[in-house]
């Protein structure tokens, strides 16, 4: 197969880079629907931001790195828009009716630091 280019990989600094945040639902009643939970991250997320932020932002909701149990969980995205985020978790004040409050736990550059840090290592 000769004329066939392969695309070379972006090089380490020039890819995007980006963060883990662990978060935690505070509640009376645990949600027992994920995708309630991740449709209101996004609509806070979409809200906040607008358009352009929350695509700048890249952001990817984990679902199975959550814990039903602990009501934690991890969100991938852009280590520019961190703080963006964590405004816009604050924002959250009901899902599926249900009051509750989303809290940022940790922030880090490695997913398995982020999931210790739902372990409570």
């Amino acid at each position: 197969m000769k004329g066939v280019m392969k695309i070379k990989p972006l090089l380490p600094s020039q890819r995007e880079k980006k963060r883990y945040l662990v978060f935690e639902i505070i509640s009376k009643k645990k949600i027992k629907k994920v995708s309630e939970i991740f449709r209101a991250i996004s609509n806070s997320l979409l809200s906040f931001a607008g358009q352009k932020g929350a695509a700048q932002a890249g952001m990817i909701i984990m679902q199975d790195k959550y814990n039903k149990e602990e009501q934690k969980g991890i969100i991938k995205i852009n280590n520019k828009m961190t703080e963006t985020l964590k405004s816009a978790l604050i924002l959250i004040k009901e899902i599926s009716g249900e009051p509750v409050a989303i809290k940022s736990i940790a922030t880090s550059g490695i997913l398995k630091k982020a999931e210790k840090q739902i372990k409570g290592a």
